[in-house]
């Protein structure tokens, strides 16, 4: 395999050549240093006083440099890839421009800036009295000027690569923005940081063409060791060689400890879940930290649910907030509920499912939503303060904490005392059933383990609506199926409203009082599930549901198809309505010749599909005489007609099996 392997990666010699000749190029000059430097005297040449004063000024103009660096750059970098505002291209440029203008350039842009006679250096020297030429100060500026991009450039970069549904995720736990900067964005872009504070650091150790044009060439006040080594050269350039690859060492140590990760990496890519295939009670890597075994085992459903039935001190069982939302923009309704209702959104992809819920956060232009959570108006609130939980599809478990502080964050957020919220995290934690797991970090998770913990997470954090995005989406159906078991049993004992976003009609089903049916934004259907199943008003929610649905006008006899043909149903709706033709796959029949006797509609087709449900087979019928038909058969049946792909056969269709839905 390696040798094969090395085949097929060989560069060809026409990129190979120029590659290698470019990395001589670049290592001649490192050479020379190495080959040239007096190995004997270096010693006597680092230690001398000149190079050890030049180096102590260094080492304070560089750590300076990088403070102020830190303290401009990073909210800078902040800036540059979270907010949209005109300029921003502009912006970008004047960070970048230190790093392609000439160095000297840079020290006479200075000069002209914060010079005696430039724009703010009288002002300066007038009102605060400082002088920044020809001072350290002025290197400490200088060195900032051509640095600080470096910072800026790294920390955008690992920003831009950071999901931005972690700070979302946690500013609907309640944590304002700068709560949410310090404790979330900060910890998870580190190694983007870290890599542009080294990088920043090793610039400003470095740089020479600004410091001497702005702050000048002073011993012990501006003469950094490239300056040095600049005088050096003219009198000893032994000496010179010796300091050169003392300042060599430092950069290739920096590079070297960087290794190559330039922008940074956030810490939530070596952190994402794979959900088990065998379930979430497989075992997952052993956990780490004091006190880890001393967590009770998981609770049983039984217990669970009993206890939030009956209620707890860290519950919210015994408080109550309807939901009063008007939802203009893209999503235009209106939406009421009583507390304790869980409402499943439902609707095919662009419906506005998840503009909704991001309309209720607050935190989307295209949709606002005018909302009361019980005696609240929180409309103008930030969703911080609104005291709505989001749980979005990934869960968004922040990677650097483990299980217990993850679900703490919102309480602490509220200002909650630290052990008062560790008691109420892992009482909940504990109700969920994985209070055992309490010390694990999400990495060690499994995929149904991280959507009880996400869940309570939201639901510890005291909210008065509670939002889920596809929540068990990511899960394989065995561990899908416990979670729902256990979602359930808990929203029950939910003092608010839930709203869940699903694709799954078993979710749709088994989780909600009612079905928000949306289209373009609006909403087509809001009923309780056993009527949207009976009559769904959807040609994408029927097929949801495993139902052919078939729009179009009605006629005297029955209905005109929107693709082409007609329908015969036996109960008709008024002449010229728009309708929609429900027809279940088991009331489809399937012939190899044209069926006779009483059957209304018949059409010939080509199989085009068949795939296994459960027990039976769901036959994909295609026809030039009428829409794509999904029929359900037995197995027994499908062999005994001999059907495969590209099979010709007969559908036909009883009018009595065929349900007309007003739209």
């Amino acid at each position: 395999m390696s040798r094969l392997r090395s085949r097929t990666t060989r560069p060809p010699v026409a990129l190979a050549l120029p590659a290698l000749l470019a990395v001589a190029f670049l290592l001649m000059p490192l050479i020379g240093i190495l080959v040239r430097t007096p190995w004997r005297d270096l010693g006597e040449h680092l230690g001398s006083p000149g190079v050890v004063e030049a180096l102590k000024l260094s080492l304070v103009v560089s750590l300076w440099a990088l403070a102020l660096s830190l303290l401009l750059g990073v909210p800078l970098a902040w800036l540059l890839a979270r907010v949209e505002f005109k300029g921003k291209a502009l912006v970008r440029s004047l960070v970048l421009l230190p790093m392609v203008l000439p160095p000297t350039v840079g020290g006479v842009a200075l000069l002209l800036g914060f010079g005696r006679r430039g724009l703010l250096g009288p002002w300066l020297e007038d009102s605060f009295g400082i002088t920044l030429p020809f001072h350290t100060s002025g290197a400490v500026v200088a060195a900032t000027f051509v640095a600080m991009p470096f910072l800026v450039i790294s920390l955008e970069g690992a920003l831009g690569g950071l999901r931005q549904s972690y700070e979302e995720t946690a500013a609907s736990l309640g944590a304002s923005p700068v709560r949410v900067f310090f404790t979330v964005t900060l910890p998870m872009v580190a190694p983007g940081l870290i890599a542009g504070a080294a990088l920043t650091w090793a610039r400003a150790l470095g740089e020479f063409g600004a410091t001497i044009t702005f702050a000048g060439n002073l011993p012990g006040t501006t003469q950094t060791l490239p300056l040095q080594v600049y005088l050096l050269l003219q009198d000893q350039p032994e000496a010179a060689t010796s300091v050169s690859l003392l300042l060599l060492a430092i950069a290739m140590a920096v590079l070297i400890a960087l290794r190559g990760r330039w922008t940074g990496t956030p810490i939530e890519r070596g952190a994402v879940t794979a959900p088990r295939p065998a379930g979430e009670e497989a075992p997952a890597p052993a956990a780490t930290g004091p006190g880890a075994e001393s967590y009770p085992d998981a609770k049983t459903d039984t217990e669970t649910e009993t206890e939030m039935r009956t209620g707890t001190e860290t519950g919210t069982g015994t408080e109550h907030w309807p939901l009063h939302a008007t939802v203009t923009g893209f999503n235009r309704l209106t939406l009421r509920a009583e507390p304790g209702t869980t409402i499943a959104v439902v609707g095919e992809n662009g419906a506005g499912k998840t503009t909704l819920l991001r309309a209720l956060l607050g935190l989307t232009p295209r949709a606002h939503a005018e909302l009361r959570l019980g005696d609240a108006d929180v409309t103008a609130l930030p969703s911080h303060k609104r005291q709505v939980a989001w749980v979005p599809q990934d869960g968004a478990l922040f990677p650097h904490l483990n299980a217990l502080a993850n679900t703490a964050y919102g309480l602490r957020a509220r200002r909650v005392p630290r052990s008062d919220a560790r008691l109420e995290a892992q009482a909940w934690l504990d109700r969920l059933g994985v209070g055992h797991l309490a010390h694990r970090k999400p990495s060690q998770l499994s995929g149904g383990q991280a959507q009880r913990v996400a869940l309570a997470r939201a639901l510890a954090a005291r909210p008065r609506l509670l939002l889920l995005d596809e929540p068990l989406a990511a899960l394989d159906q065995t561990t899908r199926a416990r979670v729902r078991h256990t979602l359930r049993t808990h929203l029950a004992g939910f003092g608010g409203v839930c709203l869940i976003v699903t694709h799954d009609p078993v979710e749709a089903v088994s989780l909600a009082d009612r079905v928000l049916v949306l289209a373009d934004g609006r909403a087509l259907q809001d009923a309780p599930p056993a009527e949207v199943s009976r009559h769904p008003r959807s040609p994408w929610v029927a097929r949801m549901l495993g139902r052919n649905a078939w729009p179009g006008i009605t006629s005297a006899d029955g209905l005109a198809l929107a693709e082409g043909g007609r329908l015969v149903v036996a109960e008709a709706l008024p002449e010229g309505a728009q309708a929609l033709a429900i027809i279940a796959p088991e009331a489809v029949s399937v012939h190899r010749d044209r069926p006779g006797g009483s059957p209304r509609n018949v059409w010939p087709g080509t199989v085009r599909e068949i795939t296994a449900v459960g027990s039976r087979l769901r036959v994909l019928i295609g026809s030039a005489e009428a829409p794509d038909l999904v029929a359900e058969i037995t197995p027994d049946a499908a062999a005994e007609l001999g059907l495969a792909d590209g099979s010709e056969v007969w559908t036909s269709v009883k009018a009595t099996e065929v349900t007309l839905v007003g739209l």
